[in-house]
């Protein structure tokens, strides 16, 4: 259903037009409400460290989540102290617990731990098992930044992934991430379209960071000449398989060649299914059956194929959730971003001129 929607919402079909006038009420509504915060009116959380906002305005993934960790590298490797934060829940019998607020999820001495990483959303437990950055998740990420600050006072810069229309957290630098592929499909808000904001919202985000990534859902490709924030393109690359239940590591020449004339199943759980299974294509991966889940789906024993699966390949997101069950068979493609020096030196100035305003504001205080 998820697959039909997003290639639906290329094109601008009966079904997208009765929907408009849903849409520009849902416009209406998405730009009265960031007016409040920009007047003053809806409380806004501010702290004294930058704040780097990594998120999107499309539905569906666009690979925020392998930019956060890019960033964060990036910023460890200029001398910074990074702390992630990012929208969470714990299962508890496998249910989401609206009610608890902050967890950490990465190894934080004289901290809480949370025991079983399949507990916390996928992005917290990925990101946790990919950084020695102190990860944070709560259901509000306001609450999340001050309970990291508060465990990790030294820490003087904050990635949040996702959360571009959190506004009732105060961001210093905004990069939104675009799909490539899909682009910002037939130009409309939702439900006729993809949008959660209008395509003008990009005039106000620091730069755009477009994942040209192989994966066509029935998208034309985004024409990045006339955005009007600073762009620069990602590609997912460097790519290794991981055994889930022994943690071999192999380069994809040698999995090519020690699967060769296995029945490979992929299954994924992510934003965008499609663009992992043409991924493993682009590959050289020859996969006999695929199948797509929900994004951020709980995955269990009962969801991994039959005994007609020799090897079954996932995503690194899916697969931290699947580690108490996992079998000989299952390994996931881990991956990383690739971006261009302009970018890295791009956000290093960027966050300089914060840094600078920080400290004259912290004078007149």
């Amino acid at each position: 259903m998820e697959a039909w929607f997003l290639r639906e919402w290329q094109r601008n079909g009966p079904w997208q037009i009765l929907l408009r006038p849903l849409s520009w009420l849902f416009a209406l509504l998405a730009a009265a409400r960031r007016a409040l915060f920009r007047a003053g009116l809806l409380k806004v959380a501010r702290f004294d460290v930058p704040v780097i906002v990594v998120g999107n305005i499309t539905v569906g993934g666009t690979g925020k989540t392998p930019l956060v960790l890019a960033i964060v590298e990036q910023l460890a490797g200029a001398g910074y102290r990074c702390g992630i934060v990012t929208r969470g829940y714990v299962r508890t019998n496998a249910v989401r617990n609206a009610a608890a607020v902050t967890h950490i999820v990465a190894p934080a001495p004289g901290g809480d731990i949370v025991s079983d990483i399949s507990d916390v959303s996928d992005e917290a437990a990925l990101l946790a098992s990919r950084t020695a950055a102190p990860v944070f998740a709560a259901v509000r990420r306001a609450d999340a930044v001050r309970a990291l600050l508060g465990a990790f006072p030294a820490t003087d810069v904050i990635v949040c992934d996702d959360g571009l229309q959190h506004y009732r957290l105060h961001r210093d630098i905004e990069i939104c991430v675009a799909d490539g592929a899909r682009g910002f499909g037939n130009g409309q808000v939702l439900p006729a379209g993809p949008l959660r904001e209008p395509e003008t919202r990009l005039r106000s985000v620091d730069a755009v960071v477009v994942n040209r990534t192989i994966g066509h859902v029935g998208g034309s490709g985004l024409d990045t000449t006339e955005l009007p924030a600073p762009s620069f393109s990602m590609r997912l690359g460097n790519e290794s398989f991981v055994a889930l239940a022994h943690g071999e590591e192999l380069g994809v020449d040698e999995v090519l060649r020690r699967f060769a004339g296995k029945r490979i199943h992929a299954l994924a759980g992510i934003g965008n299914p499609q663009r992992f299974f043409a991924h493993l294509g682009r590959l050289g991966v020859r996969v006999a059956a695929s199948r797509a889940f929900p994004d951020h789906h709980p995955f269990v024993a009962a969801d991994m194929p039959g005994g007609d699966a020799d090897i079954v390949l996932m995503t690194e997101k899916d697969a931290v959730k699947c580690g108490a069950f996992a079998d000989e068979r299952m390994w996931f493609m881990r991956v990383d971003a690739a971006l261009p020096a302009a970018f890295g030196e791009f956000l290093l100035n960027r966050l300089s001129e914060v840094k600078k305003h920080h400290v004259a504001r912290s004078k007149v205080a």
